[in-house]
């Protein structure tokens, strides 16, 4: 058996030892990979930095742990970056598997960049009835949300005395794993004119690109990428870069496997045409 056919047969526990090892080392030892930026991405960035100090943000956490690898990094590094910039943020989910994820997330955040719940954030919870919520911040936030999360009136905290609807809200910013942008879009912008700015994982970014096309999204993160992207503007790297690091790592890979079976499989081929044996069933 020449070479060329061992390497047909190699055993793919081979495989899975060397990805295994080419995604832990790079997350444990970051390499600082290069990540160039995107316009879709740079627009969500500026418009916040553009925003002045003290303009609220909704911060809607629509997504669960299944796709919390992708679109925590985002909800991160955006909320990050409104904390430091002063712009109150009112978080909140319309996914019924966000509430844990955004808690885990606020509490960490405002604890890291020194924010004050009730001064500098707030978290409504999850409501059910997607279009109807939406709708209702047109109006009055409180028709959904009187309260919080912990069922303390709106109207006692200091940042919210002066927030009553979308004309009081500079941007709305939507974290999904699912279709929730549309929804975003449909009864927020088209209805009230709101900004929308959107993070979705890398199978659905491609979706939403005619809404950046049409200007009803003002900015898009897509997948993992995007969130790598954000954290290069922000200057503060974290898990999107460190997860580029090793997914490039793993690609790079891949295409080497996929290059050498291809060689290999040319060497084993001719060499059955000319009789001698090779791998069986090649």
């Amino acid at each position: 058996m020449n070479i060329y056919e061992k390497f047909l047969r190699l055993d793919r526990r081979y495989i899975f030892i060397f990805v295994a090892v080419g995604v832990v080392i790079p997350l444990i030892f970051p390499m600082g990979l290069a990540v160039s930026t995107s316009p879709p991405v740079e627009n969500v960035y500026k418009e916040i930095q553009s925003l002045p100090p003290g303009t609220p943000i909704v911060l809607s956490v629509d997504y669960d742990p299944s796709t919390e690898p992708e679109l925590s990094p985002m909800t991160v590094a955006i909320l990050r970056q409104c904390f430091s910039r002063k712009l109150p943020v009112i978080l909140m989910t319309l996914h019924p598997g966000g509430p844990g994820l955004a808690l885990d997330i606020s509490h960490k955040i405002a604890q890291e960049m020194g924010a004050k719940e009730g001064v500098d954030y707030v978290f409504l919870g999850y409501k059910a009835g997607l279009s109807a919520v939406i709708l209702s911040f047109g109006q009055d936030l409180r028709i959904s949300f009187p309260a919080d999360y912990n069922n303390v009136p709106l109207d006692r905290y200091p940042m919210m005395k002066n927030i009553k609807s979308y004309n009081d809200i500079g941007l709305v910013v939507t974290i999904s794993g699912s279709t929730f942008p549309e929804a975003w879009i449909a009864y927020a912008h088209e209805r009230y004119g709101e900004k929308i700015a959107a993070g979705v994982t890398a199978v659905m970014a491609a979706d939403y690109y005619p809404y950046l096309q049409t200007g009803q999204l003002i900015g898009m993160l897509g997948g993992l990428k995007g969130a790598a992207e954000y954290e290069k503007l922000s200057g503060r790297p974290d898990r999107g870069l460190k997860g580029m690091d090793a997914q490039t790592i793993i690609h790079l890979f891949i295409v080497l496997l996929i290059i050498l079976g291809n060689i290999a499989y040319v060497f084993v081929l001719r060499a059955q045409r000319r009789g001698a044996p090779g791998p069986s069933g090649a």
